[in-house]
């Protein structure tokens, strides 16, 4: 139409054509739409186990909403929410369970429900990104020796590490892709590392100087 005119770049669901005319001349003005108030979000931890975060898992929680039926009145309705945990979530991932809070007033959306995982200490793994940390307890003779570490892994599997060399104290042995699922990495994982704690026994001076011997002997 002559005259019509435009304002701003507004999607057609946002915004109300108004039309009138002056001077003969019809022109076409568009308002924003008023868009319906949310409620501010809530905010709930999620513990989670690192076998939860490792192998991925649902968890189901019943929670109690308040609504406002089309009649006005206020009733209490219980939901099962389900929340999915992917593979290799991480401490503080947070999940959104949209419009899943109280429905109480008219023209407000619900609230959004924001769960963050909360990941538990483990009693054998410590986790360092996507990689795992364990302590393993030897004797002085397997540190020498050569040891065969033997561990089950958080998908119940049991994983045998072999190793000939010396063991010190600082010493690592990294297994590679034996650590946490890594989140986008298409079926990739972190690394697991072996970290040693030697029990040192009180040796005779016949003892010491036996192992000196075997130690320095070409």
């Amino acid at each position: 139409m002559e005259g019509s005119r435009v304002f701003g770049s507004r999607s057609h669901e946002d915004v109300i054509p108004r039309m009138y005319t002056v001077g003969g001349k019809t022109f076409v003005q568009f308002t924003q739409r008023d868009r319906p108030r949310k409620a501010a979000a809530i905010e709930k931890t999620l513990p989670c186990t690192l076998e939860d975060l490792y192998n991925g898992t649902t968890k189901k929680m019943t929670i109690s909403r308040n609504v406002v039926g089309a009649s006005g009145r206020k009733s209490t309705v219980e939901e099962v929410l389900t929340i999915e945990i992917k593979p290799g979530s991480k401490n503080g991932t947070k999940i959104t369970l949209p419009e899943k809070g109280h429905d109480v007033e008219r023209g407000v959306i619900p609230a959004d429900i924001i769960f963050t995982i909360e990941e538990k200490p483990h009693d054998f793994f410590k986790r360092h990104g996507d990689d795992l940390t364990v302590t393993l307890n030897i004797s002085f003779a397997q540190a020498l020796t050569g040891h065969t570490a033997q561990l089950a892994t958080l998908d119940g599997r049991n994983l045998r590490v072999s190793i000939d060399s010396i063991i010190s104290h600082t010493h690592e042995e990294v297994v590679k892709g034996e650590g946490m699922p890594i989140l986008k990495g298409r079926g990739e994982k972190g690394n697991l590392i072996l970290k040693f704690n030697i029990k040192i026994p009180k040796l005779t001076s016949e003892q010491k100087a036996g192992i000196r011997q075997l130690l320095t002997s070409s």
